[in-house]
């Protein structure tokens, strides 16, 4: 007779242990992350691995404070998840200590204040992103140009001067610029698409130059992660499903009064990194599969009504915190019928 206590659900799981979801959303990462450090230059690189050391710092010191086992935390790669998806959204010219303060909020605020992994509400990455993106605007929004529409990017020893003294890149704007939503949006309505096209350095075939590949990069990662079972397929597809329809819907054809079409949002901005690597987060995202549905097109709603009529080039961030918030309630409404229950 087996006399052992019965264990609660789930009693089945994918076979990964955290570590290794983790490692594979990593490695996802990769194309989307080469093509950002080919348009944009070192400070990428940069801000991958400041940002990856100090969240494992971060991570450690809460944890030594709170009493908790250090090294298992660590060794689930979730800081470092936390600390690459946030170095991927902050713009390559961002200082050390900016970076200092978004993984502080990420990491102690928005993650280990809660609890830990599996506690955090809202999705830690976009806590620090929003609170130094609403801080320090100017530094947020100031870009290098992207491969392509300067002569040159900055050299190794200029990122290092920009990495440690943002304020010295006042000395070198001819490699900075604002993003090509920043730019369609503040040239809304002066000019045809087809003319802003031709006349801004910034803009591609589809979308941003640079951009177009940087989310062809993240949409491959997205479907590696699909292809092993890390993510489902509802919120990615319903988030691009919902901004694509939307941009289609608004879009007239590109007169001066265009909002911008369907390929220019699903290849512009974060659309690819939000919605396969952001969004999907298993935690703080929605989790029965009509929930998933809605909550992906939340969020889609949300990155197009912040693009077309909002204040900010981008909206993803704002968007997926927004539907973190919904969550619990999406989940609610939409709970599957159990078995034996006629209704």
């Amino acid at each position: 007779m087996n006399n052992a206590a019965p264990t609660s659900s789930p009693h089945s799981h994918q076979g990964h242990s955290v570590s290794q979801l983790m490692l594979h959303v990593l490695l996802a990462c990769v194309p989307g992350t080469a093509a950002l450090v080919f348009f944009f230059g070192f400070g990428v690189l940069f801000n991958l691995v400041s940002l990856v050391l100090m969240a494992l710092l971060s991570e450690a010191a809460v944890l030594r404070l709170r009493r908790r086992a250090v090294m298992p935390a660590l060794r689930d790669l979730s800081a470092t998840v936390t600390a690459v998806l946030l170095a991927l959204a902050l713009p390559p010219t961002a200082p050390w200590w900016l970076g200092l303060i978004a993984i502080f909020f990420a990491i102690v605020v928005g993650k280990q204040l809660y609890g830990g992994l599996g506690y955090n509400p809202f999705n830690p990455a976009m806590v620090g992103y929003v609170v130094v993106l609403i801080s320090f605007p100017v530094q947020m929004t100031r870009w290098l140009l992207p491969q392509g529409a300067t002569d040159a990017l900055p050299g190794f020893s200029e990122a290092v001067t920009i990495f440690f003294d943002g304020e010295l890149l006042q000395g070198i704007d001819a490699f900075t610029g604002a993003t090509a939503l920043d730019s369609f949006r503040q040239q809304q309505g002066a000019q045809l698409v087809s003319e802003f096209r031709q006349s801004s350095p910034v803009m591609g075939q589809w979308s941003g130059l640079g951009w177009e590949w940087i989310n062809v990069g993240f949409l491959f990662g997205g479907l590696y992660l699909l292809y092993k079972r890390i993510i489902r397929w509802h919120i990615p597809a319903t988030v691009l499903l919902t901004l694509g329809l939307l941009a289609l819907l608004f879009h007239d054809g590109g007169s001066s009064a265009s909002h911008g079409s369907p390929l220019m949002h699903l290849f512009g901005g974060a659309t690819m990194l939000g919605a396969f690597f952001i969004a999907t987060d298993p935690v703080t995202a929605a989790t029965t599969p009509r929930g998933q549905l809605v909550y992906g097109a939340l969020i889609g709603i949300v990155i197009y009504v912040i693009r077309a009529f909002g204040n900010y080039p981008d909206g993803v961030a704002f968007a997926v915190l927004l539907a973190n918030f919904a969550a619990p309630l999406i989940d609610t409404c939409t709970q599957p019928r159990t078995f034996g229950h006629a209704k």
